[in-house]
């Protein structure tokens, strides 16, 4: 037993829940790590991507910063995969298929899809509890969209 757990309950220290903006972008922060590196292009395409997105339009930018700051930092401690269990549940039903589609695109970026990514991929659609056709069609288009 630590002398922490003496002084202070278990909640002390818990993080923040997050919400829809941390959760969508915690999501595709996480699809652009999950292979162990980030690449300028995923970087490119995450920012790209949040800046249009109508949920951050209002968002200044010390805020914003704010953001990506704490979701760099649950990244960095535990990993995509921390990231990702923090992230999914902040997801609104109607922006997961968004979500999920977003980070293929950030997957595909790079132009190279590693067996990291392509098991990221595979668990996100189970987390988001989509439906496997519907995931796949999704997938396919990404594709599309970044080929040349």
């Amino acid at each position: 037993m630590s002398l922490f757990d003496d002084v202070l309950d278990d909640s002390s220290f818990a993080p923040e829940q997050f919400g829809p903006q941390e959760g969508f972008a915690g999501t595709l922060l996480a699809a652009s790590a999950c292979d162990g590196h980030i690449a300028d292009e995923e970087v490119g395409t995450l920012v790209t991507t949040l800046t249009r997105m109508k949920m951050y339009q209002n968002v200044p930018p010390h805020k914003f910063n704010s953001m990506m700051d704490r979701l760099m930092g649950v990244l960095k401690r535990g990993g995509p995969e921390k990231l990702i269990a923090s992230a999914i549940p902040a997801i609104p039903p109607e922006l997961r298929e968004t979500a999920f589609a977003n980070a293929c695109d950030i997957v595909l970026a790079d132009g190279i899809v590693e067996p990291d990514e392509k098991e990221f991929i595979d668990d996100l659609m189970i987390k988001l509890e989509m439906d496997k056709n519907r995931a796949k069609t999704i997938v396919q288009v990404m594709v599309f969209k970044n080929q040349g």
